[in-house]
């Protein structure tokens, strides 16, 4: 079993099976409650399931990109319960899970797929289709763009001849296809994503200067 977290937008958990199969799944797209329900979603799908924490041989962890609070949130709960179940984590580009789901629908060709990096800026990676391990193959990103900014790069890399790529603007982490993702992953031997969260800019986190004295 594969238990898969993402917190890169809203909050996402799912637990799939060796082979594959999502069997059970929880998702909020709120991306300010991810404290309040990551550890709920846990508890429920290992429930739903009848699982328990010893029958999970690893953790899929979606990497981002996402923002610097809530994405730390869902990393912190995979290492936690990897650690306390002794199993390794998997981490994972967030975006691949999106990409996989679009092409096991039946999805072709090339893929972009955005995420909201607010600040009127957007996550963005672009993919040309499954390899031979069913694992999405990302010609570029994860990267930050102003969404005028990425369609004038992409009318630009395009050209008058080209066709543009099917775009998916999410909501949502599929947790479902994170955990599929990893099963896959760890299948072909591949070594999964950077073990480093993508935040993809500095964190709203200012140095406080000395304070000053009152009298």
């Amino acid at each position: 079993m594969y238990l898969a977290i993402d917190t890169s937008t809203g909050t996402g958990v799912a637990l799939v099976s060796a082979n594959g199969e999502i069997r059970a799944s929880r998702v909020l797209t709120d991306t300010r409650r991810h404290v309040e329900v990551v550890g709920t979603f846990i508890q429920e799908v290992l429930a739903e399931t009848g699982t328990t924490a010893a029958q999970i041989s690893a953790v899929a962890a979606g990497m981002g990109p996402g923002p610097f609070t809530g994405l730390r949130i869902g990393i912190a709960a995979a290492r936690a319960f990897g650690q306390g179940a002794n199993i390794p984590v998997i981490p994972l580009v967030s975006h691949d899970a999106l990409a996989l789901e679009w092409y096991e629908n039946g999805g072709t060709g090339e893929l972009l797929v955005t995420t909201d990096a607010r600040r009127r800026e957007l996550y963005w990676s672009r993919y040309s289709g499954l390899d031979a391990a069913g694992i999405p193959v990302r010609e570029a990103g994860p990267a930050l763009a102003r969404p005028e900014d990425l369609d004038i790069a992409e009318t630009e890399r395009l050209g008058t001849a080209g066709t543009a790529p099917h775009r998916v603007d999410a909501v949502g982490i599929p947790a479902g296809s994170l955990g599929i993702l990893a099963q896959r992953v760890r299948a072909a031997g591949r070594p999964g994503a950077e073990d480093e969260a993508l935040y993809l800019r500095p964190p709203d986190i200012a140095a406080q200067g000395p304070r000053k004295r009152v009298s």
